[in-house]
């Protein structure tokens, strides 16, 4: 089991058998959100800078009509960023589209190390990245959003180990969040497991991307995210980072920071104080999800500190459920919770 997490976590132990694969795609940098493929094109592009002398990419997407509704940041996970999910287009529509549409602005941002962010140079070997560093960068996005939408508390939504920094800034700063959505976050648990130590940044390809796509998905059933997507899914990950063509194979450096975060919330040591939060929240989580079980869902309820708090189910999916089949009943209960009063 232990084996298994770590596999999911993308620490390269080696892949298993894994059926049917593409073609291993060709990476074409970018310097735009238009550049990557599959991304939406109505997405714009602003520079926050600096943040201890990084600058920030932030995305933003309007709403369709008007910004009635609010603004609602996107937070991202642990391998990869805002491009790559929340502004990523299956068919023509991506979950920003959708949002739009219901009247909400989107913003998405990369971590520092992520996406079209700056990278960081590695100076002392230790893990870049970490959530308190992470919950100061979510600080000055929304400091940023909030200079444009006079002063209105945002919503936040927040996937896997963004969840992590998420709370730690809304537990600092109540005021500025309208609610909070955690999907797939990664709770703390009391396993028996040696954190070890890390460098900086580590390598990780596509096909051990791809392994996170398949892993969970029970034996018999058909994948939850089509070939048909994947190939394009692929070519934006690498075009991420113009140096990933020069590694055999193709691959991306990705910030240590969250591993060890993640590692450190399951050896029982908590990075933030569930019961802390105050803020209306909603919890979602796929059937499939061996990072988020029924367990961790309800530990996690039952420790928060917010009187609102919702908790949504999304059959036939696993952590990555934002891009897979089921993605549509992920979006239906975030845009119900965040259209309540």
């Amino acid at each position: 089991m232990k084996k298994r997490i770590l596999g999911l976590l993308g620490l390269g132990i080696g892949l298993i058998g894994m059926g049917q694969v593409w073609a291993q795609p060709s990476p074409t940098p970018a310097s735009s959100a238009t550049a990557l493929p599959g991304v939406s094109p109505l997405q714009t592009s602003q520079v926050l800078e600096p943040f201890s002398g990084l600058s920030l990419h932030v995305g933003k997407q309007a709403a369709t009509r008007g910004s009635a509704m609010g603004d609602v940041l996107y937070v991202h996970g642990a391998t990869f960023g805002s491009d790559l999910s929340v502004f990523f287009r299956f068919d023509g529509q991506s979950w920003a589209d959708v949002l739009n549409a219901a009247g909400y602005t989107v913003w998405g941002f990369d971590f520092s190390g992520f996406g079209r962010s700056e990278r960081p140079l590695d100076i002392d070997q230790k893990p870049i990245g970490r959530a308190d560093s992470a919950a100061l960068q979510i600080a000055a996005v929304v400091d940023s959003i909030r200079s444009q939408n006079g002063g209105k508390p945002i919503y936040l939504v927040a996937h896997s180990w963004g969840t992590i920094p998420a709370a730690k800034f809304v537990i600092q700063s109540p005021e500025k969040v309208g609610k909070l959505v955690m999907f797939a976050p990664i709770v703390q648990r009391h396993m028996s497991l040696t954190v070890p130590s890390l460098g900086s940044t580590r390598l990780l390809s596509v096909w051990e991307q791809y392994r996170r796509f398949i892993e969970d998905v029970p034996k018999g059933q058909p994948p939850m995210l089509q070939d048909r997507y994947i190939q394009a899914w692929a070519s934006a990950y690498l075009a991420q980072d113009p140096s990933s063509a020069a590694r055999q194979p193709p691959s991306l450096t990705t910030p240590n920071g969250p591993l060890m975060d993640i590692m450190t919330q399951w050896s029982g040591t908590a990075l933030y104080e569930p019961a802390k939060l105050s803020t209306s929240v909603l919890l979602v989580r796929g059937e499939w999800d061996s990072l988020c079980t029924d367990q961790d869902a309800t530990a996690w309820l039952a420790a928060a500190g917010s009187t609102s708090k919702r908790e949504v189910k999304i059959p036939h999916a696993t952590h990555l459920m934002h891009l897979e089949n089921g993605r549509t009943a992920l979006y239906q209960a975030v845009n119900d919770f965040l259209g309540t009063p």
